[in-house]
């Protein structure tokens, strides 16, 4: 068991990461305790009612606790007001404020609320201007004890008063002395939170919550991973606070939390969750509140085994390497087969919406595009009754079906080691079907068994929204992993043929396996954003979401916009009122552009560049 991968106790069985409890005024995170529900507010937080009015309705709505942006010391102040007036309409849950830049607002912010959030990158430390700087390990050390003289204080106030701290960290809201040692990668964001951390741990102050954020799901996955795997290598276990930011809104804004944050879940990673939607605040708990809920009996699952696995790298993505047979495996994109719910293709063309898919799945054959079958077979069928041996053809098995029929017939591996014109359709009806599926491709990597793998997982589901948390995370941490050379969701209920196949391309392009579509990164909205996000972006949508090999980013400020914007092509940020700076990647190419124009800038930008392409008429 190498310790490198050593990040969870197990990863074949589904059990809650231990975390130390912390204790945020009533609420008590971590430690066993349920997991945590929040949201934060969008409203201008000097105006006490219209704060108040929606905090009360967050909570309403589901929240265990409530996060407040706090931009300055008036901000800071009025905290007390607003706390006043929940405690006066009856709501105690416990509050946090926000903070960036200012540690005045921290310092004040800790006598009214039950919590701080802070970023480690632009606190205490000089926040990184996406400039190559270099620093001597002298230059490095003097640095990071400015940060320790200033933070210790504050520490100490805490631990005085019984304040809980968030240290958070996000994806490009890196100090420049981090970034030049480190870069904008996961190791940077792990050392940034662990500096504060041994801070914290030499002052006996324990009452934290760690969140590491990305709207990269893969970056934020192994970022996590990779920050339990090194608090285990220094004796801390302080709990985790998840979720994928900037995920958007709609239906792809649900199905990027549920990939990132399912993943999370799937390893008993998390005690408390956000779903980072551009929409009302209190919109984003019912679908948190879901995504808890589907992991709830998971630890009741049939044992897995895996007598012989290879582990792959769970802090780096590397595509599993495997065989192609036609176009499916090795270097080849990810295939959709799109259950034809009882249709003919040629009827299924005349309803179909959105990109086509590579094969079709009948209930009994996979068929091309064009309509030619390839047959499905059991393993018994493979092994003693194989008559299309010289064709494409597809072998449907589970892990305990396989583990079964080897103990008896030892000879499977060996045929499935030689094969070249076979791929294996996964399946399990494992209650934790995440974990039986990695074990699976844990033990034929460990067996150098290279067949191309499609993924397929069937339910009984008459609401989408169900069908897509549960197809979301059985299959979305596999493919963050690089595991996977196809998506199969076939069910039996109501749901149409465009929405089995479209919620496939979906979970590829969530977990980043395939781009099929525009991905537009867009943050909730906070008390900092001065124009109408959510009209933004979907004026922004409705411009270029034809542009489908673009990433855009729509930040409401410029506070974490220009770095949490991560890996975008083109930027959209508040400046000012009424103003919007334009981004090339992280360059700043138009600043104080007026909001009534900023779109067709936007526009102009994409055209000089050379990645504008006219919309379909």
């Amino acid at each position: 068991m190498d310790q490198n991968f050593d990040y969870i106790d197990n990863l074949l069985q589904y059990k809650r990461r231990v975390s130390s409890p912390v204790k945020i005024g009533a609420l008590t995170m971590g430690g066993g305790e349920p997991i945590r529900i929040q949201s934060m507010t969008d409203t201008d937080t000097n105006n006490t009612e219209a704060t108040v009015n929606q905090i009360i309705r967050i909570i309403d709505a589901g929240a265990d606790l409530v996060r407040v942006t706090v931009q300055g010391v008036r901000e800071a102040e009025n905290l007390q007001i607003i706390r006043q007036e929940l405690n006066k309409r009856g709501y105690t849950q416990p509050l946090c404020a926000d903070i960036h830049f200012n540690p005045s607002a921290a310092d004040i912010a800790i006598r009214y609320v039950e919590k701080v959030r802070i970023n480690p990158g632009n606190l205490y430390d000089k926040r990184a201007v996406f400039i190559r700087v270099n620093y001597t390990d002298e230059e490095y050390r003097l640095e990071l004890k400015k940060s320790e003289e200033r933070f210790v204080p504050f520490i100490r106030e805490c631990k005085a008063r019984g304040t809980a701290l968030r240290i958070g960290a996000n994806q490009g809201s890196l100090s420049d002395r981090i970034m030049s040692r480190y870069g904008d990668t996961p190791a940077g964001i792990v050392e940034s939170v662990m500096e504060f951390l041994r801070i914290c741990k030499a002052e006996d102050y324990h009452n934290i919550v760690i969140s590491i954020k990305s709207s990269n799901t893969r970056l934020m996955v192994y970022t996590v991973r990779l920050m339990s795997f090194r608090m285990r290598q220094e004796g801390m276990n302080y709990p985790f606070h998840i979720g994928v930011t900037e995920a958007g809104e709609g239906e792809d804004g649900r199905i990027k939390s549920a990939v990132g944050s399912g993943a999370l879940f799937a390893d008993g990673i998390g005690d408390t969750v956000r779903v980072s939607l551009t929409e009302d605040p209190a919109e984003e708990i019912p679908f948190a509140r879901k995504i808890v809920d589907i992991f709830r009996d998971r630890e009741s699952h049939a044992p897995i085994t895996a007598p012989m696995v290879a582990r792959s790298n769970p802090f780096e993505y590397e595509r599993r390497s495997s065989r192609p047979v036609h176009d499916i495996g090795g270097k080849n994109p990810v295939v959709v087969v799109a259950s034809l719910n009882g249709y003919s293709i040629d009827e299924i063309k005349a309803i179909s919406s959105g990109t086509e898919p590579d094969y079709f799945y009948d209930g009994k054959s996979i068929l091309d595009r064009f309509g030619k079958e390839y047959p499905i077979l059991t393993l018994e069928e493979y092994l003693y009754n194989d008559f299309y041996a010289s064709n494409m053809r597809f072998v449907r098995m589970n892990k305990a079906e396989y583990d079964k029929f080897r103990a008896h017939n030892p000879e499977t591996l060996e045929k499935l080691k030689r094969e070249r014109k076979m791929v294996l359709i996964m399946e399990s009806n494992n209650l934790n079907s995440f974990a039986e599926m990695r074990a699976f491709f844990m033990e034929l990597d460990a067996h150098i068994c290279k067949i191309p793998v499609i993924l397929h997982r069937s339910y009984k589901k008459n609401d989408y929204e169900a069908l897509l948390l549960r197809s979301c995370t059985d299959l979305g941490g596999l493919f963050i992993d690089g595991y996977g050379d196809g998506i199969m969701i076939s069910n039996e209920g109501s749901l149409s043929y465009n929405e089995l196949k479209n919620l496939s391309f979906g979970i590829l392009q969530a977990s980043r396996m395939r781009v099929t579509r525009t991905e537009f990164i867009s943050c909730p909205g906070c008390g900092r954003t001065l124009f109408d996000l959510r009209d933004t972006v979907a004026e922004i949508k409705k411009s270029f979401s034809h542009l489908k090999n673009l990433k855009i980013g729509v930040m409401g400020c410029v506070v974490n916009g220009p770095g949490e914007m991560g890996d975008v092509d083109y930027g959209y940020v508040g400046a000012g009122k009424g103003t919007i700076n334009l981004y090339k990647g992280q360059k700043l190419i138009q600043r104080h552009v007026s909001a009534d124009r900023a779109v067709e800038e936007l526009k102009k930008l994409i055209q000089e560049n050379g990645e504008w392409k006219e919309p379909r008429k």
